[in-house]
């Protein structure tokens, strides 16, 4: 059991430094592509592609007095973009309930594929 503890440990510890180091080269593959403003580029035998979404980020606060209900609330317990979406779609919330209790952020998403 102490090999399988350990190797756990270290591929934990390979896995932080894997994401770090993804998110770096996201970042500059990123800022390559805005610096050619451009949300599509071939790079060698890459296609590079920049997706822009938004996204909304919830106020707990604002959110919980917001809410009609609340056992709803305490379905989600904090604020869950997806599972709020999804409650808006199904009619359970008025999307008018929700203006002023979250904040629109444009992310960009960067997909890399093979040509």
């Amino acid at each position: 059991m102490d090999k399988i503890v350990d190797k756990y440990y270290l591929l934990k510890q390979r896995q932080r430094e894997t994401e770090q180091e993804l998110k770096q080269l996201r970042e500059e593959i990123t800022a390559y592509c805005e610096t050619q403003q451009a949300d599509q580029l071939e790079i060698g035998a890459y296609k590079v592609k920049l997706v822009s979404q938004i996204r909304k980020e919830y106020d707990d606060q604002k959110l919980y007095e917001a809410l009609p209900d609340p056992d709803l609330w305490r379905l989600m317990s904090k604020a869950d973009g997806s599972k709020i979406s999804s409650l808006v779609r199904l009619r359970v919330i008025p999307e008018e309930r929700l203006e002023n209790t979250y904040e629109v952020k444009q992310i960009k998403l960067l997909h890399v594929d093979k040509i």
